[in-house]
């Protein structure tokens, strides 16, 4: 059985939204893409190379799989570790829009995401890797289906945009396994998941 984990960039105040640029997505009126450009170094660069190294396949939404697909494809260096990666690995999309995806090794999911995904880690083998996708991820985590989350947590606060949490995502307790910082302030925290939210009280007994 697969884990799922997923990888994403976010400000401090948890907003994942368009880190890569101004129009990576402008929903909701969303004025500060391009935030996490200026915390990319070259540390940042050999994180992004060995999370690549260790996924087996890729699971994307409609909006993330077709901005990897317009750019990807078109670095064909065969010295450029994430470029060959991604573009030889099997990726899965989830849309209800798409009727077809032309990256190669490309593969659409029918029907229910959450079944769709959760009978994917039944069949599959080693790690199954999600970049992006805000909202399939916030499927996934109503759903309970994330083993493992590695945050490039960025220092900025940016108070509004699409956040890793959203409401409905089903309370779980995490273990904080890694923790990593960059030249850039940037802090790379993995976390794996640990069972229920444990409960407790500083209330005095009297």
């Amino acid at each position: 059985m697969s884990k799922l984990v997923v990888s994403t960039f976010v400000s401090m105040d948890g907003v994942m939204q368009a880190p890569g640029g101004p129009n990576e997505d402008r929903a909701g009126g969303f004025e500060h893409g391009g935030w996490s450009v200026p915390y990319f170094g070259e540390d940042m660069g050999a994180i992004m190379v060995e999370q690549f190294a260790g996924m087996e396949s890729l699971l994307l939404g409609r909006r993330t799989y077709e901005i990897f697909a317009a750019h990807w494809p078109g670095i064909t260096d065969e010295n450029d570790p994430v470029a060959t990666k991604l573009n030889a690995m099997p990726k899965y999309v989830a849309s209800r829009s798409l009727n077809h995806v032309e990256w190669n090794n490309s593969h659409l999911l029918r029907g229910d995401v959450a079944e769709s995904v959760a009978e994917l880690k039944r069949r599959s083998d080693g790690e199954i890797n999600v970049q992006g996708s805000s909202n399939l991820i916030e499927t996934l985590q109503r759903h309970d289906l994330v083993d493992e989350y590695r945050l490039l947590i960025e220092p900025v606060v940016l108070g509004t945009g699409k956040r890793l949490f959203a409401t409905g995502t089903v309370p779980a307790a995490f273990k904080l396994t890694g923790a990593r910082p960059t030249g850039t302030g940037v802090v790379f925290c993995t976390y794996e998941r640990a069972g229920e939210p444990r409960y407790g009280s500083f209330e005095s007994a009297d």
